[in-house]
């Protein structure tokens, strides 16, 4: 039984769940950020001083056994214009049982139990954090939501203070087989994991492989022209100078009309712009090729891990 461990964020990170929660002969463990401080999960934060909760709900609903009307209701959104205007209805829950069992990851615990998740969830740091980015050009930006907003070149993401890491999260790094990075925003996904000195530490410990799911179109005001190695090398500069052994790559080819419609969004295409690294890479069929939206698909990501899996 090997023990795999995913870091990371966002929908990505909830895509590559759903696929790798079916996968044989392993113990899944999820590290998920908590630094987001925008929506209904900022807006419970500020308010309950209670570390941000929407990318732990999204992956929650991911690795749930069964994906049915529960997991939807999870993510039910109220409307209109009240107290609970724009909040979802899995943030209220989880806001709900961190007070009544009088902690976020006992919470988190219990609602797994609820869901039949299949693996482990565990929040990078039960902290409240704000993540702050400089700019290429020495701006300063404050907050995970306002980052990408801004429109810059980043150079690097960071805490303004010393941010203690999950016990757990530290304990699932240390014991892994495999550690994944990604898919997902990487500035405001990956990062905010990465830059918490314990979780760096636990990564150059252990020797097991490393492996980058690199993201398939660009992210504006992220990586504006990002080739796929300067997302590697994004991660290298905020971790360490070998964090990542094995990148993998899509290798789809996108229509003129889907590619035209994601320029007029300010997003191109991430590709490889070297022949030789210092990293294995692996270009492979990812993409769900259906739909109006250029996304990854879940079967052929976990068709990849489990080829990854018999490499290491």
């Amino acid at each position: 039984m090997k023990k795999v461990v995913i870091i990371g964020g966002g929908t990505g990170l909830s895509v590559m769940l759903r696929g790798m929660k079916n996968i044989k002969d392993i113990e899944l463990s999820a590290i998920v950020t908590v630094a987001d401080d925008g929506g209904s999960t900022g807006r419970i934060r500020d308010s309950y001083q209670i570390p941000a909760m929407g990318d732990v709900r999204h992956v929650m609903c991911a690795m749930a056994e069964e994906e049915g009307v529960f997991t939807e209701l999870m993510n039910y959104r109220f409307g209109g214009e009240g107290d609970i205007a724009g909040h979802n209805l899995g943030n209220l829950l989880l806001l709900a049982l961190s007070q009544t069992t009088g902690s976020f990851m006992e919470a988190i615990r219990t609602f797994s139990r609820v869901l039949k998740v299949k693996g482990k969830i565990i929040p990078s740091t039960l902290e409240i954090v704000t993540l702050y980015a400089i700019m290429e050009d020495g701006t300063i930006v404050r907050g995970e939501d306002s980052i990408p907003k801004f429109r810059n070149h980043i150079d690097r993401v960071f805490y303004q203070r010393n941010v203690k890491a999950a016990k757990e999260a530290l304990e699932a790094i240390r014991e892994a087989d495999l550690i994944i990075y990604g898919i997902g925003s990487l500035y405001t996904s990956i990062m905010p994991n990465l830059i918490i000195d314990e979780i760096r530490n636990e990564l150059i410990t252990n020797p097991c492989r490393k492996v980058y799911f690199c993201n398939a179109m660009s992210q504006p005001g992220e990586t504006d022209d990002y080739s796929v190695e300067d997302h590697v090398n994004a991660i290298l500069h905020h971790a360490y100078a070998d964090a990542v052994d094995i990148v993998v790559a899509n290798n789809n080819q996108f229509s003129k009309e889907m590619l035209d419609k994601y320029a007029a969004m300010g997003s191109k295409p991430i590709q490889l712009k070297e022949d030789r690294h210092p990293y294995v890479v692996l270009k492979r069929d990812l993409m769900n090729m259906d739909g109006s939206l250029i996304r990854h698909d879940s079967e052929k990501v976990k068709k990849a891990v489990e080829e990854i899996l018999t490499l290491s």
